[in-house]
């Protein structure tokens, strides 16, 4: 496979550059987040081996604008740094894989084979739906540039249609992603908390993004300017009372 090494301390970048090409792989060498953006946008990668520690922008940084422009090439992170907060920290930067320095070569080559397997597959940092974000690091959403403020409940089911925009989501599949596939809450539930969705993310700002599909469910789209719209909660009062024993909303 082909291997963008990013890594600025020379002696370093050389072992593992050989390393690679020893074992038959094709290793191109940058010393800087500013050169792999320039490299990984126009090369065709199949994994990206980053350092934390890198002059001026330094991995973290690098992995997001990578994903923010994105380039979707897994990404290895490589770094002493071990504590736990580093490694969330990579792999909510849009890093695939986390690996601590020093490392058995063989355990590098393996985790570059599984990323690899995974392809070029969209995971961007922060979830994008017309003017609608949601961070799920941050656990933070905005319409345009105004924050929305949501519950837990309700972030939960925004975050579930909009890792999945266009595609029409079943009542079932919303509470499995939502609520867990082991709740007992009542399916109209989800008709209350979608009604609550719009009422934060939708009408405030005069939008239609979240659609009822009759006879199916709801999805997301980039939405569209307001007007009359079947909100599908068939049965509020009831849907409105098992949101109360549920305890968020």
């Amino acid at each position: 496979m082909r291997a963008l090494l990013v890594e600025d301390e020379a002696k370093l970048a050389r072992l593992v550059a050989r390393g690679l090409t020893e074992h038959g792989h094709v290793a191109d060498v940058v010393g800087s987040g500013e050169e792999a953006l320039a490299v990984a946008a126009d090369g065709a990668y199949d994994v990206v081996l980053l350092d934390v520690r890198l002059p001026g922008m330094d991995g973290f940084e690098t992995c997001r604008r990578l994903r923010a422009a994105r380039v979707w090439t897994p990404v290895v992170m490589l770094t002493a740094r071990t504590a736990v907060v580093d490694r969330i920290a990579g792999l909510d930067a849009g890093a695939d894989d986390y690996l601590a320095k020093p490392f058995a070569f063989d355990e590098l080559l393996a985790r570059m084979r599984a990323v690899a397997r995974r392809g070029e597959v969209p995971r961007p940092t922060v979830l994008t739906v017309g003017d609608l974000r949601l961070d799920p690091a941050s656990r933070r959403v905005w319409r345009a540039h105004r924050e929305v403020t949501l519950s837990a409940r309700e972030f939960a089911l925004l975050e579930a249609f909009m890792r999945r925009p266009g595609r029409a989501l079943t009542r079932d599949e919303l509470l499995e992603h939502a609520w867990g596939w082991d709740s007992d809450v009542a399916s109209n539930v989800v008709d209350v908390y979608v009604r609550y969705l719009r009422e934060k993310v939708d009408r405030p700002y005069h939008e239609r993004s979240i659609e009822t599909v009759r006879g199916v469910g709801y999805r997301i789209t980039a939405g569209h300017a307001d007007g009359h719209t079947d909100d599908g909660a068939n049965d509020h009062a009831a849907g409105r009372a098992q949101a109360a024993a549920d305890g968020d909303g």
